[in-house]
């Protein structure tokens, strides 16, 4: 199991970026790579809430990893700290053994530069998630944040 650690400067308040990381409608916008969609089947935002979400290639490839062209994962947050860290456990629906296998993925909000910055640990990765593509994903996702942020999304 590997990790990645990714970090984003967002020029808006804790507050903003932290009802971003819950907001469900907000979740769909960003929290996808480019070239996927997103959809949110369900999405409880409290400390023992659990979700359900999906991630559509919008050009099928054969590499999702619950069909050939979709990532759909479920979980729950063990921990919330309003406006500091949100904490996350996913699993894939898959199955594929090498994909298998809870993740941890732990976002941390601190004041810099007036705004925020955010880092994001996802620990655990199974065998089969590339770690570069994982940390690619993640930087395309988190500059979506950013984005949405920014514009008072």
């Amino acid at each position: 199991m590997t990790s990645t650690r990714i970090s984003q400067h967002i020029r808006a308040p804790r507050a903003s970026v932290y009802r971003a990381l819950l907001d469900p409608r907000a979740v769909a916008i960003w929290k996808v790579p480019a070239g996927m969609t997103c959809h949110v089947h369900a999405f409880d935002a409290r400390e023992g809430g659990s979700f359900r979400i999906s991630l559509t290639y919008d050009k099928p490839t054969g590499t999702g990893k619950t069909t050939a062209h979709t990532d759909t994962y479920h979980g729950h947050f063990p921990k919330l700290v309003a406006n500091e860290r949100v904490i996350e456990v996913d699993e894939f629906e898959t199955e594929d053994p090498a994909l298998r296998g809870e993740m941890t993925i732990t976002i941390t909000l601190t004041d810099a530069d007036g705004g925020t910055n955010l880092l994001a640990v996802h620990d655990g990765l199974p065998p089969g998630v590339s770690s570069t593509d994982n940390q690619t994903g993640w930087r395309m996702a988190l500059a979506k944040l950013a984005a949405f942020v920014e514009a008072g999304g």
